[in-house]
């Protein structure tokens, strides 16, 4: 393997470790610490700043930073950001803490694009065909997301904000290990690009196109499902340790190490990608994805870490169906569908529609139905007295998300209008 691929696959298990080290438990951290209501609103501003961010910072390393140096400042300022959220948080100050994250998460969510275009400009410099070298080297940021979970799950962090200076460590260690990467010199010719084309909105004019509009529609309403149960699985498997006849099962106190198993089917899911895509066309693809997340979330509402712990597995299965088959095939279509610079712009709203409007507006209304079905816990000398009734409140919650896209996709099989051709592909161009 060379020196290259190497680098670019520790940058990478780094990249999504950081990530991984709270991602999954700081909503039961969050819902442990009795800040439950405010689930919703720490992962909708990973939404909220993925709507700019990428794109100022986009701006800054076209133009005057390159990208390497650039995601190793990010990290080391979203670090800093983020250890001081865990002080704040072990401190007992709740909005300081916010407000700490929100910065860090700010400064994070552009690197997740600066990482890529570092391995990109990277194996095209070492003379590598990206399509088929990227996967592999991608693929080691899953690993280092599944790793990093099951470091705080199994050093006692998943309900302490120590979760958060486990995240500031791998931070540092990147931000330096990023200025021995390969360089990126900057682009004139994206440099000139101006700031709506490299916010994504010049691709607002797709939506002339009945049928990329309707695409980048429902995928705003599938964009709702996203982050979901990123936020709240944590808290509802753990809530579990409350009711005596699940307290010591290893899901209720091990609830990272079992939501892992959905970034491992994620990791496999992707291979099936091509396949799927070329054998039963963009719509099918997108349905199966759609079904996947009604089972996603059915199998959340009807199990349990006891006798019903295969329905929590399974439902991690089908996770890596659900984010993959939506995600990646997504973008392939947008790419596929669209030519020219409208490609990039292309590009950037599908990630407006799904990773900024579509997930910010899906945390929030999944912390409203959360609130208003899950009842807060009741503690009388520490014990928590009603936790059949938080159980039964978590269940209707998860078949409510169900509901919601069983809807969508009903939805999508009426109004979507795509005949698959294998032997054929549109482009749309402007």
């Amino acid at each position: 393997m060379s020196n290259i691929k190497t680098k670019l696959i520790v940058m990478n298990f780094l990249q999504f470790a950081v990530w991984g080290s709270y991602l999954t438990s700081m909503g039961g951290y969050l819902f442990a610490e009795g800040y439950g209501e405010l689930i919703g609103w720490f992962y909708a501003m990973q939404g909220v700043v993925s709507m700019f961010m990428p794109a100022i910072m986009g701006i800054i390393a076209d133009k005057w930073i390159p990208a390497q140096r650039l995601l190793g400042l990010c990290h080391g300022i979203a670090a800093l950001f983020i250890a001081g959220a865990g002080y704040c948080g072990q401190s007992g100050m709740l909005w300081p803490m916010f407000t700490l994250y929100s910065i860090s998460v700010a400064f994070y969510m552009p690197t997740l694009a600066l990482s890529n275009s570092v391995a990109y400009t990277s194996l095209e410099q070492g003379g590598f065909d990206t399509v088929k070298a990227f996967p592999p080297i991608r693929v080691f940021g899953t690993v280092g997301f599944i790793v990093a979970m099951l470091v705080c799950d199994f050093a006692g962090f998943q309900a302490s904000p120590v979760q958060f200076y486990q995240c500031a460590a791998i931070g540092i260690i990147l931000a330096l290990y990023a200025q021995i990467l390969p360089n990126c010199p900057v682009s004139k010719t994206e440099g000139n690009m101006s700031f709506s084309q490299r916010l994504g909105l010049d691709a607002f004019k797709l939506f002339k196109n009945r049928q990329m509009a309707m695409f980048f529609i429902f995928s705003m309403l599938l964009g709702v499902s996203l982050q979901i149960t990123n936020g709240f699985a944590n808290g509802f498997i753990t809530s579990f340790k409350a009711i005596p006849e699940f307290a010591d099962t290893f899901g209720a106190n091990h609830a990272n190490a079992l939501i892992s198993l959905s970034q491992v089917s994620e990791t496999l899911c992707i291979l099936l990608i091509p396949f799927c895509l070329k054998r039963f066309g963009i719509k099918r693809v997108m349905l199966i994805a759609m079904f996947a997340w009604v089972l996603r979330f059915g199998l959340f509402g009807l199990g349990n870490p006891g006798s019903g712990l295969w329905m929590f597995i399974l439902s991690m299965v089908v996770y890596g169906v659900a984010f993959d088959f939506f995600n990646i095939s997504g973008s392939l279509y947008v790419n596929e569908n669209t030519s020219g610079q409208m490609r990039s712009s292309a590009q950037g709203l599908f990630m407006i529609m799904t990773n900024g409007i579509g997930a910010t507006v899906g945390t929030l209304g999944a912390q409203a139905v959360v609130n208003r079905l899950v009842p807060a816990e009741v503690k009388v000398d520490d014990v928590v007295t009603n936790g059949m009734e938080v159980a039964q409140g978590w269940s209707h919650t998860w078949l409510a998300f169900a509901g919601y896209a069983l809807v969508v996709a009903l939805l999508f099989w009426v109004l979507f209008k795509y005949k698959h051709d294998p032997e054929k592909q549109q482009v749309i161009n402007h």
